[in-house]
């Protein structure tokens, strides 16, 4: 784990003699893997010190030296805060992870949307006086609950991003399904697209996207003919999860668009973990998403 301090606007890496072996432009070209467009800004703009000077992109680090980049710099909001009362599951300087409700949208879906949890983020962000960036990194269904990564500023957002799109950020999904399953475990590969004949719904389709969904077996109840599951996805799909499960004659409880007929107040599916590299710190992030809902539609469950 790397030894960092945030001070004002700058952030300050202590560079350890692993770190000797890169430049300025190698940490930002390979090893973060930084946009192009935002590292030309700070290079344009001398804003990277060096033990408080101007840095040279180009010379190499050397053991006890101060990397200072401005990654906090003041922005005006790109969403309305609002205060709703959100369950924050872990936060630092760099990005936050929420637990979302049932009922609520990740990001505003109009103008006039002012409370979603990206407002209700926002609003936290803003009372604590950090009036910068913020951007979902993914995002749930409108009545999925569970963990939501959330960035704090542009840089972490773009890497945040590319790792997400190379699966090196790690989600798990708990699920609860109609009937049992046959098998301890398995693979869903199967491609998904819209449902010409329903504005919101997907469906497996020869000509959609490639989807992939792997699931894992926890227990199953016969009392209520329900199988609990947890679920992880090579691709992110629009109600990948749902449509996947309903494929195979497994729909979630609950989830009527996708064929259940048990009468739930959503569909049974939660964003229960994600784990990832921390791209600043290095710290391995394991946070894991309580249920939220009163009472539980899911039963008490083994860790996944």
């Amino acid at each position: 784990m790397l030894q960092t301090k945030t001070v004002g606007q700058q952030f300050h890496i202590y560079i350890q003699k692993d770190w000797e072996k890169y430049t300025i432009e190698s940490l930002f070209k390979d090893y973060w893997k930084a946009p192009k467009k935002l590292v030309h800004e700070l290079r344009m703009e001398k804003s990277v010190l060096v033990n408080g000077q101007e840095a040279n992109w180009t010379s190499h680090f050397h053991s006890g030296d101060t990397l200072s980049i401005p990654f906090f710099l003041p922005e005006p909001s790109i969403v309305q805060p609002t205060y709703i009362e959100i369950d924050i599951l872990f936060e630092d300087d760099h990005l936050l992870i929420a637990n979302k409700p049932a009922g609520m949208d990740t990001h505003p879906n109009s103008e006039k949307d002012y409370f979603s949890l990206l407002n209700g983020v926002a609003f936290h962000l803003h009372s604590k006086g950090e009036l910068h960036y913020i951007k979902h990194i993914h995002r749930l269904d409108r009545d999925t609950t569970g963990a939501v990564i959330f960035a704090k500023h542009r840089m972490c957002g773009a890497i945040l991003d590319r790792l997400l799109e190379e699966r090196k950020i790690k989600r798990t999904y708990v699920a609860l399904v109609e009937g049992k399953m046959k098998t301890s475990g398995g693979s869903i590969s199967k491609p998904i697209g819209r449902d010409r004949h329903h504005p919101t719904r997907r469906r497996v389709s020869s000509t959609g996207q490639s989807a992939v969904t792997h699931y894992k077996v926890h227990a199953y109840s016969a009392k209520n003919n329900t199988t609990l599951i947890s679920c992880q996805l090579d691709t992110g799909r629009t109600h990948q999860i749902r449509v996947h499960l309903s494929s195979i004659g497994h729909p979630l409880m609950g989830d009527s668009l996708y064929g259940s007929r048990v009468k739930l107040k959503r569909q049974a599916l939660h964003a229960f973990k994600v784990e990832f590299t921390h791209p600043f710190t290095e710290e391995n992030i394991v946070c894991k998403a309580p249920f939220v809902d009163n009472p539980s539609i899911f039963p008490d469950i083994i860790d996944v």
